[in-house]
């Protein structure tokens, strides 16, 4: 028989391990689903960075994206501010005041630097400005002119595209904390709840799982294996708090993997959600992994969403609660082969308490009363009677009475007047 969990709230499951200390193991994918992956020595690295400057630029950190579009600015302020300058310098306006400048009122660097930044933003407080006597400025001006536009151009999309950067939108789908194995339908299965958030939600959505599993051989080389796990419904519309759920069942990596087996494995389930989002029609994906340790054995999720007059209303504060259940702490695969034996026995007993003939309603007959029963079904051979009767003579009658009691037929043939009496 199956031994089953206690479903009170205050008991905890308890499972004997081999006494060492286990190692803390190093989690693949963290919980809000970024990767713990370090890349060394990547060939060209800086060239590839710099060739997809606008991926780098969207993946990078706010701070250090502001700190770029910062300098760039200041950088290209400065720049045309010392071409500015030098072509004052050049065409004698610091040292002759009466000149006719190329710049009005640029008569030092700080003066330069500001005329450059007055360009650029298109500020024009009114007393610098242009003249036609140097053409050497007015190209540099143009110039300027034209590349403050690529790098406002530059800037208003970086900062677009990382504002609605699938990750901001990943944040609003949420994956329990825990995941769970309980009955579902007479089998064992391990579930675990995705939610989203947002009012508005996605268009359609995909879950995947996988169980990732590190071996470090002794040279210390480390192989990464992925076991695909089979989810029953994986297409869904996540309109409220879904739980997803794999049976466990011949070909599932959790098969053989009893309570105490999942104590002591060394795996991780990682599990992911792509949807596409309704009001952007953008792609994004949440991912989040589990531990061991986070698969809670014998626990239901708790039901969050009520039904009103005019709403489904969903209570989030339940979203990572579960209750206790009754569950073997056996294997799915010991947990089958029991059962089986059970409804094997129960067949068997079934058969053995119902036979075809019951002793009180039918007794076994004698064999006298067996071989006198033969005898009366028996019919006696039809004899046959043949009389010569004659044209005139009136045909016999023979009731139908006599003809079944004494099982006899009569035959009558016309006389033949060639044969004498």
């Amino acid at each position: 028989m199956p031994k089953y969990l206690s479903v009170s709230p205050f008991e905890e499951i308890s499972v004997k391990t081999e006494n060492r200390p286990h190692p803390k193991k190093q989690r693949y994918l963290r919980k809000e689903g970024s990767c713990k992956v370090v890349f060394r020595h990547v060939p060209e690295e800086w060239l590839l960075f710099v060739n997809d400057i606008f991926t780098t630029l969207v993946e990078i950190r706010w701070r250090v994206m502001f700190l770029i579009f910062a300098s760039s600015y200041i950088l290209s302020w400065l720049v045309f501010g010392v071409l500015y300058f030098v072509i004052a310098l050049a065409h004698g306006d610091l040292r002759d005041h009466n000149n006719d400048p190329c710049v009005f009122e640029v008569r030092s660097f700080t003066a330069s630097f500001l005329f450059s930044l007055e360009t650029q933003t298109t500020i024009g407080y009114g007393f610098r400005g242009m003249s036609e006597n140097c053409m050497t400025a007015i190209i540099i001006v143009t110039i300027q002119d034209v590349i403050s536009c690529f790098i406002d151009t530059f800037v208003i999309g970086i900062v677009v595209a990382k504002m609605a950067s699938a990750r901001k939108r990943a944040q609003t789908i949420s994956f329990s904390n825990h995941a769970i194995i309980n009955l579902r339908d007479g089998y064992l299965c391990l579930s675990w709840r995705v939610g989203d958030f947002r009012r508005y939600h996605m268009v359609e959505g995909t879950c995947c799982a996988h169980i990732l599993r590190t071996i470090v051989h002794t040279t210390g080389l480390v192989d990464v294996t992925y076991e695909d796990v089979v989810i029953q419904q994986k297409d869904i519309i996540l309109i409220t708090p879904t739980t997803i759920f794999h049976r466990i069942e011949p070909g599932s990596p959790l098969y053989k993997m009893s309570l105490e087996d999942l104590r002591k494995a060394d795996f991780e389930l990682v599990v992911s959600f792509t949807y596409t989002d309704d009001s952007t029609g953008m792609l994004h994906q949440t991912r989040t992994s589990y531990t061991p340790d986070e698969i809670l054995w014998g626990h239901l999720f708790q039901e969050m969403i009520r039904v009103t007059k005019k709403h489904f209303r969903i209570d989030y504060n339940l979203f990572n609660n579960t209750d206790k259940v009754l569950v073997p702490l056996v294997s799915a695969e010991e947990y089958k082969q029991k059962k089986n034996e059970e409804e094997q026995k129960k067949r068997w007993l079934s058969a053995r308490a119902s036979p075809k003939h019951s002793p009180r309603c039918s007794p076994r007959p004698s064999l006298r009363s067996l071989q006198q029963s033969h005898k009366e079904n028996c019919l006696n051979p039809p004899t046959a009677m043949v009389e010569h009767k004659g044209d005139n003579q009136p045909e016999p009658n023979v009731t139908a009475t006599q003809t079944e009691n004494q099982h006899q037929e009569t035959l009558t043939v016309s006389k033949d007047p060639t044969i004498t009496e």
